[in-house]
């Protein structure tokens, strides 16, 4: 794409098109030439939406909660943007259930704009085209952008790389959800959710959930986790990233029954309490800085893996230097200067 397109659809986006973020997040997702400079002239006009993960094991009902609770924010006024990310296709790559209509609330109201993206493989359920298109709906003008995730288990720890407040669902009596929590999920969510709590069995998975939530906080490997979502493993152990804050929060645990729009007002009420929470003791900006230099380097980690492929690729593919290796005419270690060789001579030029 020409630099004057790009031009033309970052003014679309700017002035309110929908026509033009649809473009924009189609580009994006499908990693068309000239993404790159969309998402960076997108960038310095974002900062002021509110994104909020919503995660949970399959059949919990994320959708249908996140349908009302888009509902609820138009109600208040709010303008609303919504990335479900799908299971990716093992054929095509794109996602499974495709634009699926789930949002029966929103139907045909232009200020809620969902767009259902592929995980493209990746396991925790986001990839680095769902952050871009959150950049593309915070430069449009959402005020909240919701993104639902997968449910992949203990990987769903990527949704906190590009949410404010994380919600996770849990499904009243479920062993599967039980174990997913102490797998892992547990520490990344702000506010949990027991969905569906008309049914037999919610009140045992509130009273546990809680009881698990005040063993997590007072345990001496959860005060050590590196800032409130495990965002010091994050940064690489960047002090002014990592910081702890000394006013943590305490988890919120809401019962809902979205069917019946029951409890949404309750867990809006939550969202607001835990962003409140978040402008007060800086964390808001620690967790923003923290997912800049995740998005950082995980830019430098795939475009260097590209470099890398043109290279071996350059040397006869992979193939051939496993032949080398075998036959004893080369090591490992040989190979790997081969090929580094000319990125480190570029890069000590470029330093000069």
């Amino acid at each position: 794409m020409s630099e004057a397109r790009v031009d033309d659809l970052v003014a679309g986006v700017l002035d309110g098109e929908h026509r033009a973020l649809a473009r924009a997040i189609t580009k994006i997702e499908n990693r068309e030439p000239g993404y790159r400079d969309l998402v960076s002239a997108l960038h310095a006009h974002t900062g002021d939406a509110e994104v909020i993960g919503v995660t949970g094991s399959p059949g919990a009902g994320k959708s249908t909660l996140v349908d009302k609770l888009a509902k609820r924010y138009r109600d208040r006024g709010l303008t609303v943007g919504v990335v479900a990310v799908d299971p990716s296709s093992p054929y095509s790559g794109g996602a499974v259930l495709g634009d699926r209509i789930r949002m029966a609330s929103n139907v045909g109201d232009m200020d809620v704009f969902f767009r259902s993206m592929s995980a493209r493989g990746q396991l925790g359920g986001l990839s680095t085209a769902t952050a871009d298109a959150i950049t593309a709906l915070d430069a449009f003008g959402k005020d909240r952008i919701i993104v639902e995730t997968v449910g992949a288990g203990q990987n769903e720890v990527d949704v906190v790389r590009t949410a404010d407040t994380v919600v996770v669902l849990v499904q009243p009596g479920s062993g599967d959800d039980v174990q997913m929590l102490k797998a892992g999920i547990l520490e990344i969510g702000d506010v949990f959710v027991v969905n569906k709590a008309d049914m037999d069995g919610a009140a045992t998975t509130v009273s546990d959930l809680r009881e698990m939530l005040h063993m997590r906080d007072g345990s001496p490997a959860s005060a050590g986790a590196a800032g409130h979502h495990g965002m010091g493993s994050m940064a690489d152990g960047d002090d002014d990233v990592a910081e702890d804050s000394a006013d943590d929060w305490d988890p919120v645990v809401v019962e809902t029954v979205a069917t019946e729009n029951t409890g949404v007002e309750d867990l809006i009420d939550a969202l607001d309490d835990h962003y409140a929470h978040l402008r007060e003791t800086g964390e808001l900006d620690r967790r923003e800085r923290a997912r800049y230099a995740e998005g950082i380097r995980q830019l430098l980690r795939s475009d260097t893996a590209d470099l890398l492929e043109d290279e071996i690729a350059r040397h006869g593919g992979m193939d051939a230097l496993v032949d080398a290796v075998q036959a004893r005419e080369a090591d490992p270690y040989t190979v790997a200067d081969r090929i580094l060789d000319p990125l480190a001579d570029c890069v000590d030029r470029r330093r000069e």
